[in-house]
């Protein structure tokens, strides 16, 4: 998302409309309840990864589809949140509804179906899949969920992304990706907890184990010394069942915390700032230098300097 795109102020027709909201988002079809009266404007701001938009739009369905994604690189998520009244969603087998005080996940690299059919006022988070699978694991079971904003931090989650929304012309760059960043990880604390979330393919009691060692390591992924013998021990299970859990889901423990750091690094990188590229590998884990570049570049294509110098011109580059 560009830093700003369109005024709220400026009214759109449905021709502008199905433009901006291509080039906001990503591609799709707009049809709308009155096409010939409908009008709707369109705030959004980056938020170093995050991209935030605020819009209000007469009646309106979304539709995208397999077409509109082919070739995209990366994959991201839009968390809606209604303003004023409800909105529903459709994706795979899943239909859902969400009203003001929850919030809806949608992903975009599946077609969906999306609609209101009266004016309404969104606020519309885009979030990339891979920072969301850093700490929370797969994504693949998210779409047309819709979680219940109005108690403990789901609420906060909300409150947060309405303040933000609402100051956000006053922050300056740095402010921004620090609220971006907060933004993430109270999405993620919102929705981390929902049973809907874990890996269908497992008993649920093998997935809540192996949903219980992955979480362990998101939140020690800045121990250098972490290994998958303290994975084990603080998930109070044995090496070998533990290893068995990762193999089952197609990785291993190594491989799966090497992952998670270098796409914390990534972010960090992305953000700009004045810390060093060997300060933010030591933050995530990484004390070997040389180690860390081939790691990276092996991940993303580009070396971290690369991202860091994408990230000071202004340039967001996507993870894979």
């Amino acid at each position: 998302m560009k830093n700003k795109v369109k005024s709220a102020s400026t009214e759109l027709n449905s021709t502008q409309w199905r433009s901006l909201v291509s080039e906001t988002y990503f591609p799709l079809d707009a049809s709308f309840t009155q096409e010939q009266t409908f009008r709707g404007a369109l705030d959004t701001w980056s938020l170093g990864v995050v991209g935030l938009s605020q819009m209000r739009c007469d009646g309106v369905l979304y539709k995208r589809h397999k077409r509109h994604f082919l070739d995209e690189k990366d994959s991201s998520l839009l968390i809606t949140i209604p303003k004023l009244g409800e909105v529903g969603f459709s994706q795979n087998t899943r239909k859902t509804t969400c009203s003001p005080g929850g919030f809806l996940v949608e992903r975009g690299d599946s077609p969906y179906e999306f609609w209101h059919e009266q004016t309404n006022e969104l606020l519309v988070l885009k979030v990339p899949s891979e920072s969301v699978r850093a700490r929370i694991g797969p994504t693949d079971r998210l779409g047309a969920l819709s979680f219940d904003g109005t108690q403990g931090v789901a609420s906060f989650f909300l409150d947060v992304v309405k303040s933000t929304a609402a100051h956000v012309a006053v922050l300056d760059e740095a402010a921004r990706t620090a609220a971006g960043m907060h933004i993430l990880d109270l999405l993620c604390l919102s929705i981390r907890s929902d049973d809907r979330v874990l890996d269908s393919n497992m008993s649920s009691i093998r997935a809540a184990h192996l949903h219980r060692a992955e979480q362990f390591i998101r939140n020690n992924l800045a121990n250098n010394d972490l290994s998958s013998s303290d994975v084990a021990e603080a998930c109070n299970v044995s090496l070998r069942y533990l290893q068995q859990l990762f193999l089952d889901a197609d990785k291993s423990i190594s491989g799966f915390i090497r992952e998670k750091r270098l796409v914390r690094s990534f972010e960090d990188l992305s953000a700009g700032g004045t810390t060093t590229v060997s300060e933010i590998a030591q933050k995530w884990g990484f004390s070997d230098q040389p180690q860390f570049n081939k790691a990276y570049r092996a991940h993303f294509g580009c070396t971290p300097t690369d991202t860091r110098k994408g990230a000071l011109k202004g340039q967001r580059p996507a993870p894979p």
